[in-house]
């Protein structure tokens, strides 16, 4: 109790001593309990009046709801629309778009920052994420894309675990008041200005996609064009043109104008940010660090609105460049035709200057947009335990999620009654568990089976596989477990020691970029060499030991769960030099 009231100031620092006290009481019951996600991470629960205050995942404590109702100022509040909780507690992350920006502007936090969400008119917060993004990349990304990974809601399942309480109504602060009257005066005007074709009800704006802030740009441009019809006829000749043209890009289908703009990119960045010693580039960077920055500002690429559906589609209709598997399920373009008349061409669009485009593909390998992979560990029915799986309709090969394989087992245990009746913390083992999941050594002394050894002896035997998930691409499942990426301490003449680091392309990390950005964080040699015993994979070597960069970039930087980053150890130990 003690360890855990010393995490936890260390983590909230705001945290008065009365307040830390009154959340972890010295003498009131405080139970733990272990918990599993759909992913299948365990999470350490802490309950205190029967309502979880705390969960921890991977050594991180973050408050719950309960929690934040009581001490609702703990984290930085973002603020969202009523009709956004719903989304939220059905998995769905924050977007930036649904995110409501006060007139005080939002509050300024970093990427990796833990926040709270609240709705319009109620400070009490109803979510806990963390955020993707820093307030000035949220700004200059236009509040668009993904703005918070939602970890715990207001209606989820570790809420249910407590009395179910709603949140209280907690007055907002003036900034929100303030933002209310301002849109009470918005809708006022609209009243004056009937032929205003902008919707003055919030209420219509259901879907979190749709709270975009263009729509008040647009209001507040149609409603000064009424006002002063006298500018419009002052407007240059040049003008006109403009008009023509997008009238004639709105008569096309909203999936032709997102092939145009998939093309346009696509050229854009083939002409002005790929350079030939860049190659081979990870078709996920190429799509999420050089042809993002090449849309216009206001629109936003989406291959799902597109007639391709999938970013390799696309790829494989361009006769330019050449795509290849150099790591199973990870695509590499190798080859590009610089000299193909159509990147000839192209002409850079009005707001793209050549000399713009030199300088953001010299900052690229310094600020590379970079969005961890989504893992998932999967499992697949193998030949032995076909007879247990079968009963709920699965054969060999079955791909099944953790939790899919959990709620299969007790559907099975209760419906063969196997069930102790004196002991319900216990399994009888019949003879399809016997044969399934016991050794041949254990089948005459093992007669019945824990609920969590019953489970962790199922996983053990069914066959690993993962799904791995990049940034606007579709889901790629593999076998086996996922490489963790490898850092390793060597040994080079003269006594000199060098850091190793493999497997950074199943994460889509480019290596290239990797060795550039460590060589000027750490002003030391970086080289990209073949991995040994590793057919077309490379290997990233850094002179001196490198780890604790390594691990600041990794873990902070670009998001990566510390599961799946192996030396970390190996770090020289501060303090030891004589």
């Amino acid at each position: 109790r003690r360890k855990l009231r010393s995490d936890v100031a260390a983590a909230f620092p705001t945290l008065s001593t009365e307040q830390l006290a009154e959340l972890i009481p010295n003498k009131e019951e405080l139970n733990v309990i272990k918990i599993y996600s759909h992913k299948g991470e365990a999470i350490t629960v802490y309950m205190n009046h029967r309502n979880p205050i705390l969960f921890e995942v991977e050594k991180v404590l973050y408050p719950t709801v309960y929690t934040l109702w009581v001490y609702p100022d703990l984290l930085p509040a973002f603020t969202t629309w009523p009709p956004v909780l719903q989304k939220l507690a059905g998995g769905a992350d924050l977007m930036l778009p649904g995110v409501v920006v006060p007139s005080s502007g939002l509050p300024r936090v970093q990427r990796g920052t833990l926040c709270a969400v609240t709705l319009l008119g109620n400070r009490a917060p109803v979510a806990v994420g963390v955020a993707t993004m820093s307030t000035e990349e949220m700004l200059a990304a236009g509040m668009k894309g993904k703005g918070f990974a939602v970890l715990h809601t207001h209606l989820d399942h570790l809420w249910e675990y407590g009395d179910k309480s709603s949140p209280p109504a907690l007055a907002p602060l003036v900034t929100d008041s303030a933002a209310k009257e301002s849109a009470g005066d918005e809708e006022e005007l609209q009243g004056k200005e009937p032929v205003s074709s902008c919707s003055p009800e919030p209420e219509q704006h259901v879907d979190s996609r749709d709270l975009s802030l263009k729509d008040t740009d647009t209001c507040a441009e149609l409603l000064g064009q009424e006002e002063l019809p006298e500018n419009r006829a002052a407007e240059p000749a040049g003008d006109a043109s403009t008009e023509a043209q997008q009238e004639a890009e709105d008569s096309r289908t909203p999936q032709e104008q997102m092939d145009a703009l998939f093309n346009q990119c696509f050229f854009h960045a083939l002409k002005c940010k790929v350079k030939k010693s860049d190659l081979p580039l990870l078709t996920s960077t190429f799509l999420g660090s050089h042809m993002f920055s090449c849309c216009p500002a206001g629109k936003q690429l989406d291959i799902k609105k597109s007639s391709y559906k999938k970013f390799s589609k696309f790829l494989q209709r361009q006769k330019i460049l050449q795509v290849k598997e150099l790591t199973k399920g990870v695509e590499s373009i190798v080859e590009v035709d610089w000299k193909h008349p159509d990147i000839k061409a192209f002409a850079v669009p009005e707001g793209f200057s050549s000399a713009s485009a030199a300088q953001d593909s010299k900052s690229e390998d310094r600020e590379q947009v970079y969005h961890a992979p989504e893992i998932i560990p999967l499992y697949g029915v193998s030949t032995k335990l076909i007879p247990l799986f079968q009963e709920s309709g699965h054969r060999k090969g079955s791909i099944l999620s953790s939790s899919e394989v959990r709620n299969i087992i007790i559907n099975y245990v209760k419906s063969n009654e196997l069930v102790d009746e004196t002991n319900k913390n216990l399994v009888k083992v019949n003879a399809i568990l016997c044969d399934c999941l016991l050794d041949k050594s254990e089948q005459d002394e093992i007669s019945h089976l824990k609920w969590d050894e019953l489970l962790s002896r199922c996983l053990e035997r069914l066959q690993p596989l993962h799904q791995v998930t990049f940034f606007g691409q579709e889901p790629v499942v593999r076998k086996g477990n996922i490489e963790p990426i490898d850092i390793s301490i060597a040994q080079r003449s003269s006594n000199k020691k060098v850091t190793i680091v493999k497997n950074l392309e199943l994460y889509g990390l480019d290596p290239q970029s990797v060795a550039n950005t460590l060589q000027q964080k750490v002003q030391a040699s970086a080289t990209i060499t073949p991995a040994p015993g590793a057919k077309d994979r490379v290997q990233v070597q850094i002179q001196g030991n490198q780890i604790h960069h390594l691990a600041k970039m990794l873990l902070e930087e670009y998001q990566l769960p510390r599961k799946y980053i192996q030396g970390l150890e190996k770090a020289p130990k501060l303090g030891r030099k004589k």
